[in-house]
């Protein structure tokens, strides 16, 4: 794993869901190019705008997010990619979640955002996003 990751996600984004509903979404490197930076605006779709910042651990091997959002969320993530698909886990609610960036193309990802009700075996998709960039 590396400092360089999550370079797939860097640009602008327009980001769509559900019967058309859409948003755009912005991610840099700060920092010195250590930080990456997420500014998520789901205007018109939903009222939802929300930031985050990653960074990668080389000492732990793993890539930290955390996230908070114009609904007073705060959530911390964990993870890595692996065979084309990034995963960052954590908790919300008291139980499992996860956010997994996966069919990743120069000009288009798909994100999910998961829960699970047995500890991680099985997940729900609580919502998708098909992302299209916009650069």
């Amino acid at each position: 794993m590396s400092a360089d990751a999550f370079d797939f996600w860097l640009g602008r984004w327009e980001v769509r869901w559900g019967e058309g509903a859409r948003g755009t979404n912005e991610i840099t490197k700060v920092m010195d190019g250590r930080v990456v930076l997420e500014r998520f605006d789901g205007r018109p779709g939903t009222e939802l705008v929300g930031m985050s910042v990653s960074v990668y651990d080389p000492d732990d091997g793993l890539w930290r997010q955390t996230w908070v959002d114009s609904q007073g969320s705060y959530l911390q993530f964990q993870g890595n990619a692996r065979d084309g698909v990034m995963e960052l886990r954590g908790e919300h609610g008291g139980e499992p979640r996860r956010m997994v960036w996966g069919d990743i193309e120069d000009a288009s990802l798909t994100w999910l955002w998961q829960r699970s009700g047995d500890g991680g075996s099985s997940w729900e998709t609580l919502w998708e996003l098909a992302y299209s960039r916009l650069e």
